[in-house]
């Protein structure tokens, strides 16, 4: 690390220059070997690596070798040297990572075509890459144990016989959310996902943010009734003022699918269990579309049914609608005086949005009653 001139100033990290494949690369002090190979391009495979999490080398894919070091490295967990000389894809590399990936696919389920992660599985897409086989898996051993699949969470299934022991999840709910509502338990052939008293995750005060389902490589964790989607719109959650931006997969015209947006300085790919799961209500066919103005020749002391609100409300276009409100608002002004009408604003909006409102109400409406529908 370097300071500049000024003694107040904030450290900044120098960069080191290394030597990957016999091209030579530049990356930043404490930067780790797997980090520097896939900035520049080069592709390692891994299944237990995030950018968000602590480095864990739990999948051994990752393995390289570097001059000077004894045998296989992990390349997740070894930091990044000046003048280090590293080889990504000799042969004992590319026989360590086959022998690897057959064991992990050995035991591992095989229904992909019907799997919810198909097409989008990590382990699927690095076994096509390392040129894994059917034949070369027969041959080993498979496992007998078949665990019970947990469906009871109303958001996502989670079958452990999927689970390849990465601990993305684990070290997701430790360090991200800090729920710390699942970890590893028991040991060597047992040793599986699971909450305290493996229970289910419903029962174990789980938050259903998702954030375990979302970065999970394998369909060990896959939402209920997700589709792929035919075109993808980014946008922001409507839930609360946070603003946080996400991606809705849309088929049909329907919402099939959500993923948060990585690459927003808000949230990071983060969102809480409505902005993930709470999107059902856009199709809901009870779901008012279109502005709604009281007949005239029914009383506002009538005592609404919501079944049949219709009988009391027709549609209007949104200019109607606002226009009567404006007419009521300043009728209601002229007559009353403007502390007769009080502004109700939304946990909804975002933070400009509610500014906007209290702006409306105290410069326009010339009134300080304003309050906000949120209570903590």
């Amino acid at each position: 690390m370097i300071k500049t001139d000024d003694a107040s100033a904030e450290e900044v990290s120098t960069t080191i220059t290394l030597t990957i494949d016999g091209r030579e690369i530049e990356t930043r002090d404490g930067a780790t070997v797997l980090e520097a190979a896939l900035a520049s391009g080069i592709i390692i495979p891994t299944l237990c690596h995030d950018p968000d999490l602590r480095p864990y080398g739990a999948c051994r894919l990752c393995v390289v070798e570097i001059e000077g070091m004894r045998g296989l490295v992990p390349s997740c967990t070894t930091l990044a040297r000046e003048g280090m000389i590293i080889q990504t894809n000799t042969a004992n590399v590319k026989k360590s990572r086959r022998i690897t990936m057959e064991l992990i696919v050995a035991n591992h389920p095989a229904d992909c075509l019907t799997c919810a992660k198909n097409q989008d599985c990590r382990l699927q897409h690095f076994a096509s890459y390392l040129g894994v086989d059917q034949e070369h898996c027969d041959r080993l051993r498979k496992s007998t144990q078949v665990l019970p699949v947990d469906r009871r969470h109303p958001a996502f299934d989670f079958d452990p016989n999927k689970c390849i022991l990465c601990a993305k999840c684990v070290r997701a709910c430790h360090e991200v959310t800090c729920a710390a509502v699942i970890d590893l338990s028991y040991r060597g052939y047992d040793a599986k996902i699971s909450t305290f008293g493996d229970k289910s995750w419903i029962e174990a005060n789980c938050r259903s943010c998702g954030d375990c389902v979302d970065r999970c490589p394998t369909g060990a964790l896959a939402p209920k009734n997700e589709m792929k989607g035919d075109r993808s719109v980014k946008t922001v959650c409507p839930y609360c003022g946070v603003g946080c931006s996400l991606y809705l997969g849309i088929r049909d015209n329907q919402i099939v699918n959500i993923k948060g947006d990585k690459k927003s300085p808000v949230n990071k790919g983060g969102l809480c269990v409505k902005g993930r799961f709470g999107f059902d209500f856009v199709k809901h066919p009870e779901r008012l579309t279109r502005p709604l103005i009281r007949k005239k020749d029914v009383g506002r002391d009538v005592k609404i049914d919501r079944s049949n609100y219709r009988d009391f409300f027709r549609e209007a276009t949104w200019e109607e609608a606002l226009e009567l409100v404006a007419d009521n608002l300043a009728a209601c002004k002229e007559k009353e005086g403007p502390d007769s009408i009080g502004v109700l604003s939304s946990a909804k909006f975002t933070n400009e949005e509610n500014y906007v409102v209290q702006k409306f109400a105290r410069a326009v409406i010339g009134t300080n009653n304003i309050d906000h529908c949120a209570r903590l």
